[in-house]
């Protein structure tokens, strides 16, 4: 079989298992899901045998220590996905909800109610666990999903998804068996061929980084959900209580600086810049991180510390757009909240930013002039998450503007009708 006609018969298998999904109850759909969530305990040795083939490829490949760590399975992972698919069992279910309803002068009553999306592909890059987390997540929201992951992780996915499947058909003998599909290429050309079968496939959804996201959304002909980086940025404001910033920032910065919504950019209202600016930047520097500033943030600090410094460095043009994922926060010095808000408009990545002020007029400026998928007033960026946002699992964060934006759970795995009830109603 070539690859072409495999991945139409894959993606051909998921059209049907959608159709058959969209049939499920909800009590159905959850006990499959705990009964998933049993069996991938009970065959956490069989997953860790799959792992442990995929550990030594990466090893082979020359993965950093930190991938080695993503693509590492334990028995604390798997339990921490069982658990994960507990918690979606948990979940509202977000088909066949009322939207809206209204009844025409004419008598026709027109309800609008949330239905599954169909096939979604998702593509991502090591974390085997992200197999289990995107598959429940889609068969709960009643979709068909194609798993695309890293090359490096191809035999723990197979095996993740093949126990979900299994168990689920035992527990419900009409669970369709297509529900749940891994590519079983690591050739590239495969997603290509599979994100060109529009008569098929929905909907697309990579996770990782740029690269990958831009790869992807380039080659594909069906609509793509992207987030491309997360350059997030706090604005100090003039009128802030300097211990709350001090407390957002180091939380937004070095808490977890690896992830899409940690801050890369702080900026500084003028009239603070000179109290507020030594205060954080001894604090950053205790948690070894490396500031890249400019000329107005290097003036303050070297006026105050004059000292060499090898974690103070100029910063370039290139660096306002950046993406770290490390311990290096770009710091300006901004004059008001209008140049905080251009500053943002203009390296932003409409991911996340954050004002800290008491000042309830300028927060307010800030709130609908910055427009991004998440704005906040004294709070962290960290709080861009599913779970934080109380929506339970997350599937991805969407910096798009037309469709899901910002944390995706499962009512974002949805679309809508429109069903009209009639009697005997014609059009004049």
């Amino acid at each position: 079989m070539t690859l072409p006609e495999q991945m139409t018969q894959l993606a051909r298998q998921a059209k049907a298992a959608a159709r058959e999904l969209a049939k499920l109850t909800t009590v159905e759909k959850n006990s499959c899901l705990l009964a998933m969530a049993e069996a991938l305990e009970k065959n956490s040795d069989g997953i860790k045998s799959a792992n442990a083939r995929d550990m030594e490829v990466g090893a082979q490949m020359g993965l950093s220590a930190a991938m080695l760590d993503r693509l590492k399975l334990d028995d604390k992972r798997i339990t921490a996905m069982a658990k994960g698919l507990r918690e979606v069992a948990a979940l509202p279910d977000p088909v066949g909800k009322l939207l809206d309803e209204r009844t025409r002068p004419n008598g026709l009553k027109l309800q609008k109610i949330s239905t599954p999306i169909g096939v979604v592909v998702i593509i991502y890059e090591s974390r085997p666990n992200v197999t289990a987390d995107a598959a429940s997540l889609c068969f709960k929201s009643s979709n068909a999903t194609i798993l695309r992951g890293g090359k490096e992780a191809l035999h723990s996915n197979q095996c993740i998804a093949q126990t979900m499947v299994g168990a689920a058909q035992r527990h419900l003998p009409k669970f369709p068996v297509h529900a749940i599909q891994v590519v079983p290429t690591p050739d590239r050309e495969a997603i290509k061929e599979l994100l060109s079968l529009t008569q098929y496939v929905d909907l697309c959804m990579p996770r990782g980084g740029e690269g990958l996201i831009r790869a992807v959304t380039e080659c594909s002909k069906v609509p793509v959900i992207k987030h491309y980086k997360g350059v997030c940025h706090v604005f100090v404001d003039r009128d802030a209580d300097l211990g709350m910033a001090e407390s957002i920032v180091m939380n937004a910065k070095v808490q977890r600086p690896a992830v899409c919504n940690a801050m890369e950019t702080l900026l500084v209202d003028k009239p603070v810049a000179g109290k507020f600016l030594p205060q954080i930047a001894s604090k950053l520097w205790e948690k070894n991180v490396e500031l890249r500033a400019d000329d107005a943030t290097l003036a303050v600090l070297d006026s105050k510390f004059k000292i060499q410094n090898s974690k103070l460095t100029p910063a370039t043009e290139q660096d306002w757009f950046t993406e770290y994922n490390d311990y290096i926060l770009n710091v300006r010095v901004v004059d008001g909240v209008q140049a905080a808000v251009d500053h943002i408009a203009h390296y932003g990545s409409a991911h996340s930013d954050s004002i800290v002020t008491r000042n309830e007029a300028t927060a307010k400026k800030f709130l609908a002039e910055v427009d991004s998928a998440a704005v906040y007033w004294n709070a962290s960026t960290r709080f861009t998450d599913g779970g934080e946002f109380g929506m339970g699992a997350e599937i991805g964060i969407s910096t798009d503007k037309v469709g899901a934006r910002g944390p995706m759970g499962l009512d974002e795995l949805t679309t809508y009708k429109w069903i009209g009830y009639g009697a005997g109603q014609i059009r004049t």
